[in-house]
């Protein structure tokens, strides 16, 4: 089994900073690409960054410039760091992976994390 969990959410100001985390953990193989999405009030759930294995990232236009994505592959975590927030970055924040595991018969899977609440407001 696999597990991602986030952490780092919270009430931020706007123009504050908040830096979100997520660890996959369990029967781990590889993981391929990993991303941060966003749900907010109302809204669909949005891509916000993603980053493959090899380093390349990609960025919703919404947070280009304000938000850095990266990843620890010894740590199998991925980060998301939020700067210059605004009240529309109002959401709950889910990572995903696309992870094999160390069973290869299951093949490559997208799993998700629970979720983390971001809250920006003054």
């Amino acid at each position: 089994q696999v597990q991602l969990v986030e952490s780092g959410g919270g009430l931020a100001q706007p123009g504050g900073s908040l830096r979100l985390s997520c660890a996959a953990s369990g029967s781990i193989r590889r993981i391929y690409t990993m991303g941060w999405y966003r749900q907010g009030p109302g809204k669909q759930r949005e891509l916000v960054a993603a980053i493959t294995d090899g380093g390349t990232t990609n960025y919703a236009d919404s947070v280009k410039g304000r938000c850095t994505i990266s990843r620890d592959n010894a740590k199998n975590t991925v980060y998301l760091q939020m700067n210059s927030l605004k009240p529309e970055d109002t959401a709950v924040y889910y990572c995903n992976a696309d992870i094999i595991q160390q069973n290869i018969a299951t093949g490559i899977r997208t799993y998700w994390g629970q979720g983390t609440q971001v809250t920006v407001s003054s």
